[in-house]
């Protein structure tokens, strides 16, 4: 009987691309590639709208922190806390719940654009297709 590595069907085990500098990944996170994707939809809008907007923050978290007693049935996909006085309008993009609903990376793209101009037309109270030409609605 010859042993072999790939005991019990797993496959092979360990990173699939060997590292050029020892310690440092050489491919990039899920998180890494979103966050590239969300950074440049945001800065497009953002360059855009920026006379009108004012001061916003943009953030990428994992997941929302829902209450126990959350009555709604989905998860929400961003979060928009308008600024006051010197505060500055936050507006905050739920990694885990856009990437569970999105199968490939043009679904992600488009989903993540629908959430940033949505939040972006409320703050300004317009409708979504003049914040973005490329906003459908479905």
């Amino acid at each position: 009987m010859s042993r072999t590595r790939d005991r019990r069907g797993r496959g092979a085990r360990g990173p699939s691309v060997m590292p050029r500098v020892p310690g440092v990944p050489e491919l990039r996170t899920d998180r890494e590639r979103f966050d590239d994707l969300a950074l440049g939809i945001v800065s497009e809008i953002d360059e855009r709208w920026a006379s009108r907007l004012g001061l916003v923050e943009y953030a990428v978290e994992d997941a929302p922190l829902v209450p126990d007693d959350w009555s709604v049935d989905q998860v929400p996909l961003s979060s928009l806390v308008r600024g006051t006085g010197g505060r500055p309008t936050r507006l905050v993009l739920f990694r885990r719940p856009i990437e569970h609903r999105s199968e490939t990376r043009a679904d992600l793209e488009a989903l993540l654009l629908t959430v940033v101009v949505e939040q972006v037309a409320e703050l300004l109270n317009v409708e979504p297709s003049v914040i973005d030409a490329r906003y459908e609605t479905e």
